[in-house]
């Protein structure tokens, strides 16, 4: 099974391991890796080789408050309405929701997708 690093990453587990493991100097190990002494230290300081996830820690809204996502969120499961139907009859209550911030509330309280219904 492959790792998975980000685009800026610049050692694998493995590196990672042989810093944690190795006793030579940071100078040495950093030349001999292609990091920097910061790095060095760093991946030292660690408990483990995984890399640290970045961004925030609990995903939330930087328009809604939680209880205007509540509002959306009772609203689109009581009524079972398309995404612009929700967005129209919201927009009075909820004036600075926007296209794009309804379905990415919807999506994390998981209901972005309406349930499939048999029949008329």
């Amino acid at each position: 099974m492959g790792q998975l690093l980000h685009g800026s990453a610049r050692t694998t587990e493995a590196v990672r391991r042989a810093i944690q493991l190795h006793q030579e100097s940071i100078r040495a190990l950093a030349k001999r890796y292609g990091v920097s002494p910061t790095t060095i230290q760093k991946w030292r300081k660690r408990q483990t080789t995984a890399g640290a996830r970045m961004g925030p820690k609990e995903v939330r809204s930087t328009v809604l408050t939680p209880e205007k996502e509540a509002i959306i969120v009772v609203f689109r499961r009581h009524t079972l309405l398309p995404l612009d139907d929700c967005l129209y009859a919201l927009q009075p209550t909820i004036p600075h929701l926007t296209r794009s911030s309804l379905p990415r509330c919807l999506t994390r309280h998981g209901i972005s997708r309406l349930p499939k219904i048999n029949g008329d």
